[in-house]
């Protein structure tokens, strides 16, 4: 059995250091934002997890079927003995590509948390003692390097998390991806799809709350890192859908007039009643718009699985 292997490509303070800023940044802005990356504390991460065992959230059994359907196809099409996955977490799902890909020598998983990835790294070792697991603590949206393992590789960012970006940031991105592939190396990209506007709402919206409780929970994290005395009772969870864009907002709305301070930014916030704050952009995508946009940064799109439903999509590209 093969040890462990650390790597740290973010300093040690880099996480405070974004989050002062982004915090500073977003509250000064018109109209106000949050990333949605600070929902993801302990309590946020619980919290996700049980949203995606609610009824109305589907993504991540959407995707689970593709997985269990599909994974044989993606390791024979793919033929990596290299597997890299961006923002892997605990790797749950990951489990399903290990077996499937038959000459897999290196497993790189690539998060910010060191704790969720030595976990998961660990319990992977101990199950399959034959498979090299060299973990990256790395922000994949940031510049990032990746350890030298043997080709080809299969770069894995699974999830729908491409959604939570922006269109220029999308394509920042994804030219960063492409960079860290050599030519015949894959990229497995999970996209969530445009569908009925009532199914995409009721996602982000359920009836017993939970996906509010974790809306709100960014502000807690606010509070406690910076110092701040956001109220959480006095905002409003939202979540609507923006046609023009394709994409669901979600956001925080004030209840009343009040007046947010953050000591350790020496900043004070007011909010307007009604005012609200974004907190998450989760665009939808259609095939033809993501065979664009991967096609602009020189990867083609040589496979595309869904689920039974129609709901979300698996794409391989090839880097050439």
């Amino acid at each position: 059995m093969s040890p462990l292997r650390v790597t740290r490509t973010l300093p040690e303070d880099a996480t405070d250091a974004a989050l002062r800023a982004d915090v500073l940044n977003g509250l000064t802005a018109t109209p106000k934002t949050l990333p949605p990356k600070w929902f993801y504390d302990a309590r946020g991460s619980e919290l996700f997890e049980e949203i995606t065992e609610l009824p109305e959230y589907y993504p991540t059994r959407a995707e689970r079927e593709i997985l269990l359907a599909r994974s044989g196809e993606i390791a024979a099409a793919s033929g990596a003995r290299t597997l890299v996955e961006l923002g892997s977490g605990s790797s749950e799902k990951t489990r399903l590509l290990i077996d499937a890909l038959t000459g897999l020598e290196v497993y790189v998983p690539v998060d910010v948390s060191e704790s969720a990835l030595t976990q998961a790294g660990q319990v992977l070792i101990e199950e399959r003692p034959w498979l090299t697991v060299h973990a990256l603590i790395a922000d994949f949206t940031g510049r990032m390097e990746l350890p030298e393992t043997p080709g080809p590789r299969l770069l894995a960012f699974l999830g729908g998390t491409i959604g939570n970006l922006l269109p220029a940031e999308r394509a920042r991105f994804l030219a960063s991806i492409r960079r860290l592939l050599a030519p015949g190396d894959t990229l497995l990209l999970g996209t969530d799809l445009v569908k009925d506007e009532e199914v995409l709402v009721r996602a982000y919206d359920d009836a017993a709350g939970v996906t509010a409780e974790f809306n709100k929970n960014v502000l807690a994290v606010v509070d406690r890192e910076l110092d701040a005395d956001f109220n959480p009772d006095s905002f409003d969870h939202v979540a609507l859908w923006d046609a023009d864009n394709e994409w669901i907002e979600m956001r925080l709305r004030s209840r009343v007039a009040q007046t947010v301070k953050v000591p350790a930014l020496d900043l004070a916030v007011d909010f307007a009643a009604g005012e609200e704050l974004r907190t998450e952009v989760s665009a939808k995508f259609r095939r033809a718009g993501v065979t664009a946009e991967l096609a602009a940064t020189g990867l083609e799109l040589t496979n595309w699985w869904t689920d039974s439903q129609g709901r979300f999509a698996l794409s391989l590209s090839m880097a050439r």
